[in-house]
């Protein structure tokens, strides 16, 4: 589908949301880090989404994609239909938002947008907020792995790390990357993997809007990712690297893919190569 088909762009700005309040296509999902902000105060028409359910919820990696069954249950419950254009935002930069869409990629739905800044932006502009929950119209929908080319496993990054035109993209803090900091069997990062972490990502001065899309290509140009190459993008649980994978699409890193597994699968694994 191309892009002008879609009710709103990718990344979309507050008052163009607003300007499209109430069309019978829209589904606004605000996936708040915390069910209180969404009590607190939502965009209009806004459903909300616990992120758990983003989340495989079981195993020895519970941050893995949801299997088929799970995912058609979840958009059924969210009224999900062929027509239904998302808009997804949370309170915290678009972590959770980014794993939202991220997963609509890969069932193949691809009438979403972000909404640049989340609730944040959305009270900066001084715009209109309720606090009565919308329950969504639910829906019959089938999910399947129709872009499995957006995700990619332990195995499928091991057999690319000596591709000159493939990079993996750490979305987690230095203190993670450099391995002084975290919680699994094994610290540090994928070998050759570049680090920008996703809250310098965002503009804390802008409402938590994705930062100035030239600054950003420039950084990563900088750190060795160019729009051309074969980019993976990863965290502790893909909730972080849900922004980084959105920003990348933003800035025209068409090839670009998350990895849902993370460093909860890498660095428990004793198969997995890793630098400090």
């Amino acid at each position: 589908m191309s892009s002008e088909d879609n009710l709103l762009p990718l990344i979309v700005e507050p008052e163009q949301l607003e300007a499209r309040l109430g069309h019978p296509d829209l589904l606004i999902i605000d996936v708040a880090s915390k069910a209180e902000s969404y009590l607190e105060g939502h965009v209009p028409g806004a459903v909300f989404l616990d992120f758990q359910h983003l989340l495989l919820g079981s195993g020895e990696v519970p941050n893995d994609t949801p299997s088929v069954e799970q995912l058609s249950a979840l958009f059924s419950s969210l009224g999900l239909d062929r027509d239904t254009h998302v808009v997804a935002y949370d309170d915290e930069g678009g972590g959770w938002a980014g794993r939202l869409l991220w997963t609509l990629e890969l069932i193949g739905h691809s009438r979403y947008s972000y909404l640049n800044g989340g609730i944040h932006a959305w009270r900066q502009e001084g715009l209109d907020t309720e606090s009565t929950p919308n329950e969504p119209r639910l829906s019959d929908y089938e999910a399947e792995i129709r872009h499995p080319e957006v995700s990619i496993d332990a195995e499928g990054i091991q057999e690319r790390l000596n591709d000159r035109n493939f990079a993996v993209w750490d979305a987690r803090s230095r203190a993670e990357y450099d391995g002084e900091k975290g919680q699994n069997k094994h610290l540090g990062h994928i070998p050759g993997a570049v680090n920008l972490d996703w809250l310098d990502v965002m503009d804390r001065d802008n409402a938590l809007r994705i930062r100035d899309y030239a600054e950003l290509v420039t950084e990563l140009e900088a750190l060795g990712l160019t729009p051309d190459m074969d980019i993976v993008t990863h965290c502790q649980s893909h909730h972080r690297s849900g922004l980084t994978w959105l920003a990348g699409r933003a800035l025209g890193f068409t090839k670009i893919r998350a990895y849902p597994g993370s460093w909860k699968d890498w660095g428990n694994r004793d198969d997995t190569p890793i630098e400090h």
